[in-house]
Formats: structure tokens, sequence, C-alpha cells
């Protein structure tokens, strides 16, 4: 990996910084200055000018062993590929398992996982499914959290049809779990909760913290899709959680940046918000008398288009905030969601209509001028 001198960048870490020279070396960003010069072997320099530097979007829910399955066997849908990651601008990504409990193994998320890591990306997961009992791959959740270390907690469905309908003394015992596993390993531990139409689930949610359960082990996904499930998120944000808009498709208002801005509206502070694409998921179309008639892939490129969508209403700097310092703080990522001297060297130069034409992950070029240059290992 040679050294990289970025010059005149206008940064956005995501706080507006100004242009700035940003020196890469190691995986990480090891300088940064009005002006910077550097002269080593081997040292690459790379002009900047007329880009936005921004911090590799952070995607913590996305199906990447596919998602689907509920329409036959047909309808799995297939893996992500690597470009796919550079193409969308997502240098950090959380991958996640969900109806189909039964092909498509938590094991093989795990493989998956280290199969991106290795093909230039930084990926962590969420250990289970759908299903209650949840699914490990050791013996329980704690010994998950505690010898894998891309486990940074637990997926479950609630109040959904194709849940398993635990109740608040089983959903309790798993927050325990991965309260107790997240000390032991300073991982926090986290129950990322797909939400389904029903919204008793804050039922739930409010029960464990009133028995005494820190709010910030809960991380409820998927907010925005039904109304009454939405209006109890936005209440479970003011008081202190995380909710989680889903960019790529299903919010009953219209899109996930029509979301974000009724949560603003309704007082939900903006460093509750986070945003995930639900990428490789199955988007199945229905016909008016409610029969599926197709199926479609969820896409990773809802995340930039969901930033580009708020940008003109928010500034850059807001629009970028929840795939970045936001969600990477929330996980505890702390090297990650920021342009900063000690930071990985995770960056995205955007053009003005917000466009990725270059990609860095771990301080090497993925995308070089709207090129994708670092593929996996069956890419052409």
């Amino acid at each position: 990996m040679h050294p990289i001198l970025i010059k005149n960048a206008d940064v956005y870490a995501p706080e507006h910084l100004g242009t700035r020279d940003i020196f890469l070396a190691g995986g990480k960003i090891v300088a940064m200055a009005e002006k910077l010069d550097v002269t080593l072997p081997d040292l690459e320099v790379i002009d900047a000018a007329g880009y936005i530097v921004a911090p590799g979007l952070v995607d913590q829910h996305i199906h990447i062993t596919g998602g689907g399955g509920e329409g036959g066997w047909h309808s799995r849908c297939p893996e992500l590929v690597f470009s796919e990651l550079v193409k969308a601008g997502v240098t950090t990504f959380l991958g996640v398992s969900g109806t189909d409990s039964m092909t498509r193994s938590v094991e093989n998320l795990l493989a998956k996982v280290r199969g991106l890591k290795n093909e230039g990306a930084s990926g962590w997961m969420w250990t289970s499914n759908y299903a209650y009992p949840v699914t490990t791959i050791t013996k329980d959740v704690r010994t998950d959290m505690l010898a894998i270390p891309e486990v940074l907690g637990v997926k479950i469905a609630l109040g959904d049809h194709r849940s398993s309908f635990p109740n608040q003394h089983e959903i309790m015992q798993i927050l325990a779990d991965v309260r107790v596993s997240g000390m032991l390993t300073g991982k926090t531990g986290f129950l990322h909760v797909h939400l389904g139409d029903f919204p008793y689930s804050f039922d739930i949610f409010d029960e464990c913290v009133a028995q005494g359960m820190p709010i910030k082990h809960i991380r409820p996904t998927h907010v925005a899709r039904h109304p009454e499930v939405f209006r109890r998120a936005c209440e479970f944000a003011k008081k202190g959680g995380f909710i989680d808009i889903t960019t790529g498709g299903g919010n009953y208002m219209g899109s996930a940046a029509d979301a974000v801005r009724a949560a603003l509206a309704d007082g939900v502070p903006f460093d509750r918000i986070t945003l995930s694409s639900d990428g490789h998921g199955s988007m199945p179309r229905f016909n008016e008398a409610g029969e599926m008639v197709g199926l479609g892939i969820g896409s990773i490129m809802c995340d930039i288009e969901t930033i580009r969508e708020l940008k003109d209403e928010l500034g850059v700097e807001k629009a970028l905030t929840p795939m970045t310092k936001t969600v990477a703080g929330a996980l505890g990522l702390e090297t990650k969601g920021g342009i900063a001297v000690g930071k990985d060297a995770d960056l995205l130069f955007l053009t003005k209509d917000f466009e990725p034409e270059w990609v860095f992950m771990m301080g090497k070029v993925a995308m070089r001028q709207g090129e994708v240059v670092m593929k996996g290992a069956f890419e052409e």
C-alpha cells in the first residue's frame, strides 16, 4: 500500500472544515492541514480540487448473503458483490440475515463478511435473523459476542407476521446477554430489531427500559413503514434512543428523506437518526388484488440518493451525518464515520451533483475518476 497525498480537498468531516490537504499511509489519515508538503518514495499525489471530500458511508443493514425467499425457491435474492459497495460509496457495512433462517445460515453470513473484508471493505455483522430463540454460530449470544470479533449484537424481528413473537421477558433476556457480553468485550452490545407493522414492539422496549435496561442497547430499524410505528419510534428517539430509517423503500410517507423531515418536524433530535439501505433484501411487487406479480432487489445506491435529496434542504454537513458520524458513533466504531487524524482512511470524492468519483477504502483507491478499480474475487 503506497502513501497518498490528497491536495485541495473541500473537506466535510462531516463538519465543514474548508480546504485541506490530507496525507494517507498505512490505511490511516496520518496528517491533515491547510497545506502539507510530503516527500516520500512511491508517494501518489491526487488533486481533489472541485470535489467535496466526505467520509465513506456506514451502512448497518445490508443482506450481503441475499434476503427474500418468501415467494418460494426462486425468490431468494442473490448475494451482494464487492463492487456494489464501491459504487455506492459504502466503505463500512454490517451484514444481516432476514426471514430465511433455514437456507441462509449465520455461518454463511460470517463467511461473507470476512470475504468482503478480504476484498477491501470494513465489515461487521448482526448474529441471528427473524427467529426466536435466536440463531447463533456458537452455543449462545454471549459466546458469539465474545469469540467472533465481527459480531456487534443480535438481530431479531418484532411486530411482523414473519417473526416468532417473543414476549417482553424473552427480549429482556437477549438484551441482558448483549449487555453483559458487550461489557466483557468492549463492544457495547446491541439488539438490532426489524420492525413490522404492529407497534406493540415499543411497549416491550419501554418496559425493558423501565426495568433498568439502558436504552442504548435497543436499536429499531425500518421505523417509517407504518404511521403508528413511526409515531412510537419518534417518541422512542425523544427519550434518548436511536432510530434507523430505511433508504431502500417502504416508507409510508414517501422517501427516506421525507421520513427524516417528518422526524425532525416532530422534534426528534437529529443526532438520534441513522439511515441504512436494507440492500439485497427482496422488493416484491403486487397487483391491485394484492397478489405478488414480481420481485426486485433492494439497492444500496439508495443511501447516496437519500443524502443527495437531503443536502439541498439540510446542507451537505447535516445530510452526510446520519450515515457517517452518527451511525459510527452509535455503533462504537471509533475509527469510522469521520475525517480526522487517526481515523481510517475511508473517503469519498463527490461531485457537485453528489456522484462518487473517487472512493478510498482503508487508504486504497477503490474507485478512480468514476471507474471501479478494486473488485471482488469473481468480478471481471
